[in-house]
């Protein structure tokens, strides 16, 4: 009798540490990490801020250039404080369990540190689509604004599968860069001066040095990179060829050697 009492509980113990905390409970722990903060809360609440200020100066801008008022006009224009803001986010999401020393907490809960791994990029790849989805939703408001305000063609309803796809791929890719620099410097404030210096940096050297900007830059600078998918039309092949490219400097290798620093790093 006391070995079997013995034996049963240790069987039922094995059984969940092997089954583990289901994938769907830690993205929706990582996706309530985004906003459940103090800094994550007002991030959250100045992308609505800075939707209305942008809507409302389209509106002023645009009063004699009517067909610049239509859908797919304000929504890519929303799309832009969203692409500023989102990354930051994607930063506190890995940087904070470090610098706030939760990760202690969250490895102990979650030993298999690639499953968190996993669920934080999964959050990332869900954010790019709600991001999509807040623009599409505040683009709506604005254009119904613009078309009470003024006469045809303002609020016109058109937006194109292009442009919807356009503002998926650069979401993706700005909280995805995000990711990697949080991954690799693990503190805040350097993976945030890394995320907005770089990438500037490398831009002005290719507007400033033309054989830089002809032969390494059409591929590597995320300026030139990005820019044919900030509009409603395909990009080509060999547009998608140097996003390609440029991801793999900017978000592959510098997320690889991050995640290698999130399994192997020691936790205090």
């Amino acid at each position: 009798m006391t070995t079997l009492a013995a034996t049963q509980p240790a069987t039922a113990v094995g059984t969940r540490d092997a089954t583990g905390i289901p994938m769907s409970r830690l993205i929706r722990v990582e996706l309530r990490k985004l906003v459940d903060t103090r800094a994550g809360f007002w991030l959250a609440a100045s992308i609505g801020v800075l939707s209305v200020v942008v809507i409302g100066a389209m509106l002023i801008a645009n009063r004699n250039d009517l067909t610049a008022l239509s859908f797919g006009q304000i929504f890519g224009m929303v799309n832009i404080p969203l692409g500023v803001i989102l990354p930051v986010m994607a930063i506190l999401l890995v940087t904070g369990e470090w610098s706030q020393r939760s990760a202690l907490t969250t490895f102990t809960m979650e030993p298999r540190r690639e499953r968190i791994v996993i669920a934080k990029l999964a959050t990332a790849v869900i954010a790019s689509g709600i991001a999509v989805a807040v623009a599409l939703a505040l683009g709506a408001v604005g254009n119904v604004i613009a078309g009470l305000v003024f006469a045809d063609p303002a609020g016109a309803w058109s937006v194109t599968a292009a442009g919807l796809v356009n503002s998926f791929v650069l979401q993706l890719f700005g909280l995805l860069l995000g990711f990697g620099f949080a991954a690799l410097f693990l503190n805040t404030p350097g993976a945030i001066v890394g995320y907005f210096v770089l990438p500037t940096a490398l831009t002005l050297v290719s507007q400033l040095v033309p054989w830089f900007k002809d032969h390494l830059g059409t591929w590597i600078d995320i300026g030139t990179t990005n820019a044919p998918f900030q509009s409603e039309h395909w990009a080509s092949g060999g547009d998608w060829g140097k996003l390609l490219v440029s991801a793999v400097l900017w978000i592959a290798i510098p997320m690889a050697f991050g995640i290698m620093r999130i399994m192997r790093g020691e936790i205090k």
